[in-house]
């Protein structure tokens, strides 16, 4: 009976021990989660540079969403980048009509990676009118 007692014990404590990391891990994050993570990131350390707006892309996921980007274009230390930015969610802060070839902005940077840039968040617009 003692191995059957023991069998049992290590079966609940594994069983007990599955469920609690089941319970507890971390949820995976999703790309949007991901986007709005950056944004903050970026409204904390960016660095602020003047822009051109290229253009403004409406590029479909799948058959029922799509998604809208902001083509923007900057220099920082001589180097040029071209960048586009997600702004599907934050197109209640925007007039994506206005957003024509050649709109000057200002476009928030990583000073570490000039690369990574934003041109709107949730509590910064660089689009000028």
């Amino acid at each position: 009976m003692n191995g059957f007692r023991l069998y049992a014990l290590v079966l609940g404590g594994v069983g007990a021990a599955g469920a609690l990391y089941l319970l507890l891990r971390r949820k995976p994050i999703t790309p949007d989660q991901l986007e709005k993570q950056r944004r903050e990131f970026l409204d904390q350390v960016g660095r602020i540079t003047d822009g051109t707006v290229i253009d403004v892309n409406e590029v479909e996921r799948d058959q029922y969403k799509t998604s809208i980007f902001l083509v923007f274009q900057y220099d920082v230390a001589g180097v040029s980048y071209e960048a586009s930015q997600d702004v599907t969610y934050l197109r209640h802060l925007i007039n994506l009509h206005s957003c024509r070839l050649g709109l000057p902005t200002s476009v928030r940077y990583d000073p570490q990676n000039p690369g990574n840039s934003i041109v709107v968040s949730e509590k910064w617009i660089g689009l000028r009118q």
